[in-house]
């Protein structure tokens, strides 16, 4: 990796900079996150990123950021917004969304609501591997039990993301999971462990906090009958995406079924049902905006050199094997600030996250676990990520109200941390 000059590397990272400034800033300045919306504050920081890098032709300044706004996996990203838009706007034109709370509300007393929906996401995830599946498949239910309840609608949500987010973190199946192994050449059963001591005290504080927090809540009787067809095209996403079907078919399942069911029963005919389809997928549309121009800006980031200029920077100053793990803790979630990425925070660190570790005599296991965890811990976080954007997008709330209520990733930060600087486990910290 070549060296890359202070003034160079700043102003790589400078339109995140400008977006931090422009929409945290001035939200904070005024107590107001709608003062700027969110994807204004993108619009005006993708023209910004175009705009300063002079030595570069226009034409190859917009390629590029064209370039991160399609790839792949953005494109991957976006199919399963329109996917999500279309399949959750039947459903709940339909009365799937509305069987489904009462059902819920039918099986959870009031003082078990907010425990069983946190057991939901972090079984559903660690089954599929995947938070933003689990985040499609429980944020419309979610935001129904919210308006059913009286519930703080962030707060709701908040559980289905924490919850998400346990999976994500130790499913065999996940992507991070195989990445964070792969780079560090250790079995998946043996990160797996490492997370676990991490992992499960920061679920089972949560448990008993959301048992207590259920305590003052009153959940009304629920005095409609559950209509179980209605249900079905739910429990049947739940049940494929438990069965590991990848998230876009297990949507394209769920949709068509919503049509089938809609039509059979009357509330819709086929063209009533094209229309909430079309509703779905436009109600959709300024998160799939914001995720293509995250994407361009993070791509021109990633080319002048930004992401090199913080691996580059914070490498320099690691000092035994404490501060090697720190230096790893913080190189994975300052990259993944700027991807918006765990999988690909994950991805660009491995190499030299593993070459830190053995340097430094930090066990692969651990290394790992760091990778996994922290990367995790950032990406449950910022209000840019494809999870907070997906579940704030399905309950069409500005995605920063969910984040203070994010329990579980601020848990699990903090806990991670602590395991570093008491080389917790011992086992895996020798």
């Amino acid at each position: 990796m070549h060296t890359i000059s202070s003034k160079r590397g700043f102003l790589a990272l400078s339109p995140l900079i400008a977006f931090i400034l422009l929409y945290l800033v001035t939200s904070i300045i005024f107590n107001d996150f709608y003062k700027v919306p969110i994807i204004v504050a993108f619009m005006f920081s993708s023209i910004f990123a175009i705009s300063i890098f002079k030595h570069t032709p226009l034409r190859v300044r917009i390629k590029t950021f064209s370039k991160g706004a399609g790839s792949e996996n953005m494109m991957m990203m976006l199919w399963i917004f329109v996917l999500a838009g279309a399949f959750a706007n039947s459903a709940k034109v339909m009365g799937s969304v509305d069987a489904m709370v009462n059902l819920t509300l039918s099986v959870f007393p009031s003082n078990m609501l907010f425990m069983g929906l946190f057991i939901a996401s972090c079984f559903i995830s660690i089954s599929i591997g995947t938070s933003v599946g689990t985040i499609v498949a429980l944020a419309p239910i979610a935001a129904g039990i919210a308006t059913n309840t009286g519930c703080s609608l962030p707060f709701i949500l908040a559980i289905v993301v924490g919850g998400s987010f346990f999976g994500d973190n130790l499913s065999f199946i996940s992507d991070t999971t195989v990445i964070a192994t792969r780079t560090q050449g250790c079995n998946m059963s043996d990160k797996f462990k490492v997370n676990l001591f991490i992992v499960a005290p920061v679920a089972f504080i949560l448990l008993i906090l959301y048992v207590l927090l259920g305590t003052q809540t009153h959940v009304p009787p629920s005095n409609y009958p559950i209509e179980y067809l209605k249900v079905l095209p739910y429990m049947t996403v739940l049940v494929c995406a438990i069965c590991g079907l990848n998230v876009m078919v297990v949507l394209t399942i769920g949709l068509f079924l919503t049509g089938l069911i809609g039509v059979f029963s009357g509330i819709y005919d086929i063209f009533g049902w094209f229309s909430c389809v079309r509703e779905g997928i436009l109600g959709m549309g300024d998160l799939i905006i914001i995720t293509m121009m995250a994407g361009g800006i993070l791509e021109i980031i990633r080319k002048n050199g930004g992401i090199d200029f913080i691996i580059q920077h914070i490498t320099k100053h690691i000092k035994g094997r404490i501060g090697a793990e720190i230096t790893i803790a913080f190189l994975v979630s300052l990259v993944n600030i700027c991807t918006a990425n765990n999988t690909v925070a994950i991805l660009t660190v491995g190499d030299i996250a593993k070459q830190i570790g053995d340097k430094y005599g930090v066990d692969k296991r651990k290394v790992a676990s760091i990778l996994d965890t922290f990367s995790c811990f950032i990406q449950g976080l910022i209000p840019y990520g494809a999870q907070i954007l997906m579940a704030a997008g399905l309950a069409k709330i500005n995605p920063i109200s969910i984040i203070p209520y994010l329990y579980y990733p601020m848990l699990l930060g903090l806990i991670a941390t602590l395991s570093i600087i008491f080389q917790y486990p011992r086992k895996f910290s020798n």
